[in-house]
């Protein structure tokens, strides 16, 4: 098995990044952790409060659990994977059944700041892309999957997400092996990333 982490800032690409590597490896060949299955449970919180957390900080991530997840995939184990709903910021009572792959990605903002999880990682990726461009994509994103206004989203862009990416996102990326400039429109950058891949898993299957 290889695990693969793709960090970057919060649009910047990670997803596009994400599909163009599935597209080019064999099929069932890969499975997707994203982290953002991983933000805790703040059932607890009263709904205004739940609307103001910082989902941009190393504090709202379980990390405990997303690496017991991934030490159980390493080891054969199917998991369950949490469901977390950003309109409601909680956790769903379902989870998804997670498989092993011989190609596991973990995908997230806050991946390459916590040394644990890092030490699980094979493979290390940061996504970079310009601030303005990661801007335009978080106002789509959250206006359309997170029911977000235009104000609400640069308000938060301006007091936790420009913040937090300068002090923790930005940093992790010298935990990176590989850097990949403008994001999932970077064909150069992905295909080198794949070649990486496919030779650590025959290399990989040499070994067994």
């Amino acid at each position: 098995m290889l695990i693969v982490g793709i960090a970057g800032g919060t649009g910047s690409g990670k997803t596009t990044v994400v599909r163009k590597i599935i597209e080019r490896l064999p099929e069932g060949e890969v499975v997707v952790i994203p982290q953002d299955a991983y933000y805790k449970d703040n059932s607890t919180m009263p709904m205004e409060e739940r609307q103001e957390i910082n989902f941009d900080h190393p504090r709202s991530i379980e990390f405990e659990l997303l690496v017991n997840h991934l030490m159980k995939l390493k080891s054969g184990l199917t998991v369950k994977q949490p469901i977390y709903s950003y309109l409601t910021c909680t956790r769903a009572k379902e989870t998804i059944d997670v498989l092993p792959r011989h190609v596991m990605i973990v995908e997230g903002i806050l991946i390459l700041t916590n040394e644990r999880l890092r030490e699980l990682l094979d493979i290390k990726v940061y996504v970079d892309a310009d601030a303005d461009d990661r801007l335009g994509r978080v106002i789509n994103r959250d206006i359309i999957e997170r029911g977000r206004s235009v104000s609400k989203v640069l308000e938060r862009y301006e007091k936790t997400v420009k913040p937090m990416h300068l002090q923790f996102v930005e940093p992790s990326k010298k935990y990176a092996d590989l850097i990949i400039p403008q994001g999932g429109e970077n064909e150069v950058g992905i295909n080198i990333l794949v070649d990486v891949i496919l030779k650590a898993l025959i290399d990989h299957s040499k070994k067994i």
